[in-house]
């Protein structure tokens, strides 16, 4: 099978026809939320070993033992670290390695996160048929608990992923029991709208570029859909896709499949959230 099958020529506007897929780290449980650093190493969850894993030019450490079986991660503006952790909670790490616990009461596995522009915090908790808002008088700079507030901004049966639009006016959230991804608009406040129907497709992590276009592990691969819902493309890999990211100056992707990490070269840049 290609790495790459078009389903429209505006796929090949975002992937190079003559790259491929590379391996760049193997022999892990499951892998799952990476992200791409602007200091130029990428972290991603070994979720059953409880480990965030470092990679940096082809170095591999162990970042964070005993991570609380940590799922997703992203970063906020300061470059610290945020995760969405299965054991109950989401975290940020400090400059000086002490963590946060910016949300747990009420949770039960958070499993998927984004920051947004504005200081505030989207994530997911599966077991909990639930997506929340952290507000950013408790997740942004300068906030910390207690201030601000942890909000429902949304019930769906089993929320496996979450990303913003580039114009950070609407949220994609995927549900691995409904195989829907729903796009909600969001308000002033921050709240969601009810949602629409955007894909009909099973997918976990969830990323979007500057053009609109919403990146979809699923798998199968990472699947392409344009911002009007159009599939145009699928990545095929090795092993069945949990999530991704983007990379060395929000351009290229990293792909965490099941036991391993892989890298893809792309011609469009990734949206920018930290």
């Amino acid at each position: 099978m290609a790495v790459f099958e078009s389903k429209s020529e505006s796929f090949w506007r975002l992937i190079d026809k003559k790259a491929g897929i590379k391996q760049i780290a193997t022999g892990f449980a499951l892998t799952g939320g990476p992200v791409f650093s602007r200091l130029g190493f990428l972290y991603f969850s070994d979720i059953p070993n409880q480990k965030i894993m470092k990679w940096e030019r082809g170095q591999l450490t162990a970042f964070r033992e005993n991570s609380n079986k940590a799922i997703d991660l992203t970063f906020d503006h300061q470059g610290r670290l945020l995760a969405a952790e299965g054991g109950g909670r989401v975290t940020r790490t400090e400059k000086n390695g002490s963590i946060t616990v910016l949300a747990n009461e009420g949770l039960q596995g958070p499993n998927a996160i984004v920051y947004a522009i504005d200081g505030s915090v989207y994530f997911c908790d599966l077991p909990k048929s639930r997506v929340y808002r952290i507000t950013r008088q408790r997740s942004g700079v300068g906030g910390a608990p207690p201030k601000g507030e942890v909000q429902v901004v949304a019930e769906t049966p089993a929320p496996g992923g979450v990303a913003l639009s580039p114009n950070q006016q609407q949220l994609y959230v995927a549900d691995v029991k409904t195989r829907i991804v729903k796009v909600h608009d969001i308000d002033d406040n921050g709240r969601l709208g009810t949602g629409r129907d955007f894909a009909a497709i099973r997918a976990d992590g969830l990323k979007t570029d500057e053009a609109g276009n919403v990146w979809m592990a699923s798998s199968g691969g990472i699947y392409v859909y344009s911002s009007a819902g159009q599939h145009l493309g699928t990545i095929n890999t090795p092993e069945a896709a949990g999530n991704c990211c983007w990379g060395d100056g929000f351009r290229g992707l990293y792909i965490t499949a099941q036991k391993s990490v892989y890298h893809v070269p792309t011609l469009v840049s990734g949206t920018r959230t930290f």
